[in-house]
């Protein structure tokens, strides 16, 4: 495919997507769809959608019009690109431009690639971070892998993936972290990773489980499991009764695989209740996923004022569940992907206010500004009697 061609696929995903298709989705029907595109196209003609929706506000400013057209008008001005260029209706290229399709310049929350009703609160959260951290959350997310200590160390894992031409390099804000430099698409194929040595994981929410005060023989909860990437890492840490436990559990399904790959061991339940009391429950609770819009964009646009406080409900709601499967001298860890502090500080606040037996232990806050995610943990416990 033509550089232009590759541009009028994208439009052409982005105008589904911008009709409520999932981005994955629609890749994926426009890829079965388009037999004649290679490897390359396809992780090209994807790169321009992620990125087109990453900048979705500011490309539609520049583009002249929120549609796929008009975000790929925007993408290419924002790249210094002459978009006639490439709108030459010649062959498989967009339809050249016409009158109107000039765009302006962003402003303000525009400009960042934020919603204009989240601007108040994430200013309040990050302070003087906040155009640095937006400029960021623009970008693509950087690919890392956590090495699992059960398999190897993390110079036996640099050397395993440069066997297979993937480069990688340590990351400061874990000790198990890798960051891919290099060769990221052969990840899943590789022997390092297929063998349980490496497991793809974001170094932040490495961070969070490193700063975990976990040791042998302790009896741990992860309440929120997802996927298991948290309870795996936790796994590989220190030898433990681990429980993983998630409010749907088929998002678990894929967790007895991925922990034989990895060497450790844990058991999945739907009742953590009867299993209590934990010496340290870990909740990642759901949250809007702000820390990560890297990685999913779409969550940045699909967020209402609405869903927040809704958000905001559940997570009350998970804390009060768990506080009384703690055990006397436990942790209660509470976590989020979130960079928002009504979602963290102010959530952790509101459960001290309900349950005055409990105090904060630590607090640490990741931003995408540190290289991973943002993330934020609070770890609690009951103050002594």
């Amino acid at each position: 495919m033509t550089p232009a061609a590759r541009v009028s696929a994208a439009i052409a995903v982005l105008d589904r997507v911008l009709s409520g298709s999932p981005a994955e989705q629609a890749l994926t029907n426009w890829g079965r769809a388009s037999r004649f595109a290679g490897s390359g196209d396809r992780n090209a003609v994807r790169d321009l959608v992620y990125d087109a929706l990453r900048c979705r506000r500011s490309y539609a400013a520049l583009g002249g019009a929120q549609s796929g057209r008009g975000l790929m008008l925007g993408a290419l001005r924002a790249a210094g690109t002459d978009p006639a260029t490439l709108f030459t209706g010649i062959g498989h290229a967009p339809v050249p431009l016409s009158a109107g399709e000039e765009g302006r310049p962003p402003e303000g929350a525009e400009a960042l690639d934020l919603p204009d009703w989240l601007l108040p609160q994430l200013t309040q959260s990050l302070g003087a971070d906040l155009a640095a951290t937006a400029q960021a959350l623009r970008q693509r997310a950087p690919v890392f892998l956590r090495v699992n200590l059960r398999r190897g160390s993390l110079a036996q894992g640099i050397a395993a993936l440069q066997a297979e031409s993937i480069v990688a390099e340590p990351h400061a804000l874990a000790d198990t972290a890798l960051m891919v430099t290099q060769g990221a698409r052969k990840i899943q194929t590789s022997q390092a990773y297929l063998s349980g040595l490496v497991e793809l994981q974001d170094a932040a929410s490495q961070a969070v489980v490193s700063a975990l005060p976990l040791r042998d023989g302790m009896r741990v909860l992860d309440h929120c499991a997802g996927g298991g990437g948290k309870a795996l890492a936790m796994a590989a840490r220190a030898q433990l009764s681990l429980f993983a436990h998630d409010a749907d559990p088929g998002r678990m399904r894929d967790l007895p695989v991925r922990a034989a790959r990895a060497g450790v061991r844990l058991t999945r339940t739907d009742d953590p209740e009867s299993l209590a009391p934990f010496d340290l429950i870990l909740a990642d609770a759901p949250c809007s996923g702000s820390g990560s819009w890297r990685r999913d964009p779409q969550g940045k646009w699909a967020l209402t004022a609405e869903r927040l406080a809704q958000i905001g409900a559940v997570q009350d709601s998970i804390l009060d569940r768990l506080a009384p499967l703690v055990a006397p001298a436990g942790v209660l860890a509470y976590a989020t992907c979130s960079l928002l502090r009504v979602e963290n500080e102010d959530r952790v606040n509101a459960f001290l206010s309900r349950h005055p037996g409990w105090q904060i232990a630590g607090l640490q806050r990741f931003t995408p500004l540190s290289g991973g995610d943002g993330f934020f943990l609070a770890q609690l416990r009951q103050a002594p009697a």
